[in-house]
C-alpha cells in the first residue's frame, strides 16, 4: 500500500507551471510603497524580480530591511494570487476530483515551491483534505530551499511519519527533489509540458491524475 502522495501546486492542481510574473512585479511595488523606499530605475527592475541577491544588496544601499521587504513582497504575492484565484482568473485542472477519492485511500499532501501562505488557501479554498501542506518559507533561506531541494518534500514527510509514498509533479525538478525524498514520482502531462521529454527517473508517466487510482490501492 503506497504510505502517502503528495502533489505539486502550479501545474498539476492550478493550470499554468507557476505564479504570472506580474504578480510579483506588483507585489515589489506594493512593499516598496509600503516602506517609502525610492529605489532607482535600475534598481526597481531588480526588485519587481526574483534576484535575492541583487534585492539584498538594493535593500542595504537603500537602508532597508531586506528581510523585511522580502517578507512584504511575498504577503503581497500570496494576497493578489489569492484575489486571482477568487475572481477566476486562475483555475484548477478538471481532474482535481482524483485528489478526493484518493484521501479515501491514503494520505495525501500539497508540497509546493510556491509561498505557503497561497497553499493553504488553495487547499482550504477549494476544499482539499490534505493531510499535510508546506509551501515556501516568506524568507530568503524559504526561498533558496525551493525544488529541486528536498527540503520542504522531507519537512512533509517528517511532519506525516512517514517514509515512502509518491510524488505528483509537472516538471523535472519534481523528480528530482521527489527521489532525493525517497519518494517515487509520477510525472503529469499538461498543455505547458506536452512536448517535454519524460524527466529521468520518473516512476509513472500520468497524462490525468486520475490514472493514480489505478496506481495506489485502496486500504
Amino acid at each position: 500500500m503506497t504510505s502517502a502522495v503528495f502533489f505539486d501546486m502550479d501545474g498539476v492542481i492550478l493550470k499554468g507551471p507557476r505564479t504570472d510574473p506580474q504578480v510579483y512585479a506588483d507585489a515589489a511595488d506594493a512593499a516598496l510603497a509600503e516602506l517609502e523606499a525610492d529605489p532607482t530605475p535600475s534598481q526597481h527592475r531588480d526588485f519587481r524580480r526574483h534576484d535575492h541577491e541583487r534585492i539584498r544588496d538594493h535593500c542595504t544601499d537603500l537602508e532597508i530591511d531586506p528581510a523585511l521587504f522580502w517578507e512584504l513582497k511575498e504577503t503581497h504575492a500570496s494576497s493578489r494570487t489569492h484575489d486571482r484565484i477568487r475572481t477566476g482568473e486562475r483555475v484548477t485542472y478538471e481532474d482535481i476530483d482524483a485528489i478526493d477519492d484518493l484521501t479515501d485511500r491514503t494520505t495525501v499532501g500539497l508540497v509546493t515551491n510556491n509561498r505557503h501562505e497561497t497553499a493553504a488557501f488553495v487547499a482550504d479554498y477549494f476544499g482539499f483534505d490534505f493531510d499535510v501542506v508546506r509551501g515556501r518559507d516568506p524568507t530568503f533561506a524559504g526561498y533558496e530551499r525551493r525544488k529541486p531541494d528536498p527540503y520542504y518534500l522531507e519537512d512533509a514527510l517528517a511532519d506525516l511519519g512517514v517514509a515512502d509514498g509518491i510524488y505528483v509533479g509537472d516538471s523535472p525538478k519534481d523528480v528530482i527533489a521527489g527521489r532525493a525524498a525517497g519518494l517515487e514520482t509520477a510525472f503529469v502531462r499538461r498543455p505547458h509540458n506536452r512536448e517535454c521529454e519524460r524527466p529521468v527517473h520518473a516512476t509513472y508517466e500520468i497524462r490525468s491524475l486520475r490514472e493514480l487510482l489505478d496506481v495506489v490501492e485502496p486500504v
